[in-house]
Parts: C-alpha cells; sequence; structure tokens
C-alpha cells in the first residue's frame, strides 16, 4: 500500500441550518475584525445577510468583499487585497461557490506574505501563515472549503494557477444543505458535475492512497446517487444534503490524491474558450476515462462496485463513460466541443496547454500534447 501523512486541519460543521451558528463559530475561533468575502450574486440570494447578522450578533466588526465574479483571476485578488489592507482583519469568512473561497485564499495569500498571487504558485511559498479562515459553500462542487490550495486564473493568459499552503486550509467549513437550494438549475448541474469529476479523477491517480479511495469512492456513492435527483426534485432536503457532503469528500480527496487529465484538458477550454468550469468537465471527462482505461480499468470497476456496473458492458471503464454522459445529458450539459463553440482547428493549441497543466502529471496513464489531443479529438 501507499504511504500518507494525514492531517486533518478543518472543522466540519454540518447539517441544515448551520449558518445559524456562524457567528458563535467565528467568536469561538478568535475572530474580530472579518473580511467576508462573497460574490455579488450569492449577496443577492440572501446568504451574506445572515452570515453577517451573525457575526454583528456576536460583536465581531465585518467588511464585506464581492469586487471579483466567476473563475477569480490575479487581478481580482489585487483588488481584495488593496480593499482588506488598510482594515486591519485578523480572519476571513468565504460564502459562496468555489470562486468565493479561491479568491479568499488568494487574497489572504497576498495580504499577508505581499507580492503576487502568482509567487505562491505551487505548495509552501507563503512565509508567513494566513489569516484563519471560514469557508461556508453554497454550492455542492469544488470542495475548496476541504482543500490547502487557491485556484486562481492569471488575469493576462487566463490560465489557472495552483497556490498552495498548509495554512491554507480552511480552519471550520459549515456545510448547510438548505443554502444549494437557491442554486439555479445551471448552476447545480454544473458544480454537481465537476465534484464528480473530482471523485471519478481523485480514485485513480497515481498519488491516490488507501485514505483517498475512502474518500473517492464514498464520494462517488452519495454524487452518483443524488445527482440526478437534485436536478428533479430541487428543494429536497436529502439529494441536496448528499451532493454538498459528497462534494466535500471529494475534495478531501483531492487533497489526498490530486486530479488528473480531465482538469488539465477543462482548464484550457475555460481560458481559451470561456467555456464553464463544470460544463468543459462533462465534455472531456467521459474520453479521459476511455483514455486511461488501459492503466486504471481495475480502478474503475472499484470505484463503481459491482452492483453499479451495467449488465450489458463488460469493460467497466467504458460503463463509467456512459454513465458520466448520461450525467451530462441529465444536466442539459453539452457533451462535444462542437457543442460548446470548439472548433477542430484549435484542438492542436490546446493539447499544448493542457500538457502543461499540472493536474496532468497525476494521471494514471502518462499524458502529454499527444494524449491530449487524443482526447480532444475524441470529444469534438
Amino acid at each position: 500500500m501507499v504511504a500518507f501523512d494525514f492531517y486533518p486541519r478543518t472543522r466540519v460543521v454540518f447539517g441544515p441550518g448551520s449558518i445559524t451558528r456562524a457567528g458563535q463559530i467565528a467568536r469561538e475561533t478568535g475572530f474580530r475584525r472579518t473580511l467576508v468575502v462573497a460574490d455579488p450574486g450569492i449577496r443577492a440570494a440572501g446568504h451574506v445577510t445572515r452570515v453577517l447578522d451573525a457575526l454583528t450578533a456576536e460583536n465581531i466588526d465585518t467588511f464585506p468583499f464581492d469586487g471579483f465574479g466567476v473563475n477569480p483571476d490575479s487581478a481580482m485578488v489585487d483588488a481584495g487585497v488593496a480593499f482588506a489592507r488598510p482594515l486591519a482583519v485578523d480572519s476571513m469568512i468565504a460564502v459562496g461557490g468555489g470562486s468565493s473561497i479561491d479568491c479568499a485564499k488568494g487574497i489572504n495569500f497576498v495580504l499577508r506574505n505581499g507580492g503576487a498571487i502568482g509567487d505562491y504558485r505551487g505548495y509552501g511559498k507563503a512565509v508567513t501563515p494566513l489569516l484563519p479562515m471560514i469557508g461556508i459553500p453554497t454550492t455542492a462542487g469544488t470542495g475548496s472549503e476541504a482543500q490547502s490550495y487557491a485556484v486562481i486564473a492569471d488575469a493576462q493568459t487566463r490560465m489557472k494557477m495552483a497556490c498552495g499552503d498548509a495554512s491554507a486550509a480552511i480552519r471550520v467549513a459549515i456545510l448547510d444543505p438548505d443554502l444549494t437550494i437557491t442554486a439555479p438549475r445551471h448552476i447545480s448541474a454544473m458544480a454537481g458535475y465537476d465534484a464528480i469529476a473530482h471523485a471519478v479523477e481523485s480514485a485513480v491517480t497515481v498519488k491516490r492512497t488507501p485514505l483517498s479511495d475512502t474518500f473517492s469512492h464514498q464520494a462517488w456513492n452519495l454524487l452518483s446517487e443524488a445527482f440526478e435527483r437534485v436536478l428533479l426534485h430541487p428543494t429536497d432536503a436529502g439529494p441536496r444534503s448528499a451532493m454538498l457532503l459528497g462534494a466535500h469528500f471529494a475534495g478531501m480527496a483531492i487533497e489526498q490524491s490530486m486530479l488528473g487529465a480531465a482538469h488539465a484538458c477543462a482548464n484550457p477550454l475555460t481560458a481559451r474558450f470561456n467555456v464553464a468550469h463544470g460544463l468543459a468537465l462533462a465534455i472531456v471527462l467521459p474520453h479521459v476515462v476511455r483514455f486511461n482505461a488501459p492503466a486504471a480499468r481495475d480502478r474503475y470497476a472499484a470505484l463503481l462496485g459491482a452492483p453499479r456496473r451495467r449488465a450489458r458492458d463488460e469493460d467497466p471503464a467504458e460503463t463509467l463513460a456512459r454513465r458520466l454522459e448520461d450525467f451530462a445529458v441529465a444536466g442539459h450539459l453539452s457533451i462535444t466541443l462542437s457543442d460548446a463553440g470548439v472548433s477542430e482547428e484549435a484542438i492542436p493549441e490546446l493539447a499544448d496547454l493542457a500538457a502543461q497543466q499540472w493536474t496532468g502529471g497525476f494521471n494514471p496513464r502518462p499524458f502529454d500534447a499527444k494524449g491530449a489531443e487524443e482526447i480532444y479529438r475524441a470529444a469534438m
């Protein structure tokens, strides 16, 4: 078995209505002057007001920042740092999807250590520990609240940078499934597919361990059973809870196991063609599973479990790939590159960019520009 070193850094508070405990938890964690990072859509949904009220009730000073959008970039991080620097904040709370949580982490890196967010690409480059953070996800997607990385796009190239540090781990994650009910259907579909991709990829990487398998397999069980139910019955508390917890477990799996070729292929689609991350994954992930079959067939079989295999399919990788395609159809997500407006002429450039992505190095089958081109052409 592969050796591992597991050090849980995040307290997890899960359950419907748990957002009401945000003020108490912040006070217990020592928060006094708090930067609250949430995008305008989350503020419009009313979630931020609830958090601010809970903090105010505990006599905690709050400073809301919403100057960022989907796929936060280095310029947005700089804007957040400029906003926060004169406020002498001692803590941060991120409310929203992965964009809010990653942006808060990015601001924290630069606020505490100076320079630019690109200086922290990689892991362990923060000399000064980051301020303590609370993460309150409102979508069941990235699982960023379970990870010690911030994923920030370069404002010039639009390519994503992974910046990690032990102190970037969220101190407390508040998982309240009630908050995810307000997400529009297409957001639930794309975020949910992102979480599913995390479970699938983390289950087969070259860095996977028995511990990461525990998280990725449980994430898959929860997400695969709940995904279509959430889309059909969006106010049903059971599937919402399963999706949120499954996304968190998938984030824990990433922290131990990393990701693979699907994320390496998805990132250039977002950077060059502005394809939403979850949609990009829905397009490429089934073809990545087929690409990986020679090296990961047994691991895909273990993920599916015997009762979950289709009787008409002998190959577990093909079974899984078709299941993933079914999820995309259920979510009304495009399943080809051409549907997303990507031309065949762009494939060589996309393949070169995909080969440079750090997650490709953890893929179970060796991955390079030739492999990326094979995946993209299959997805046309």
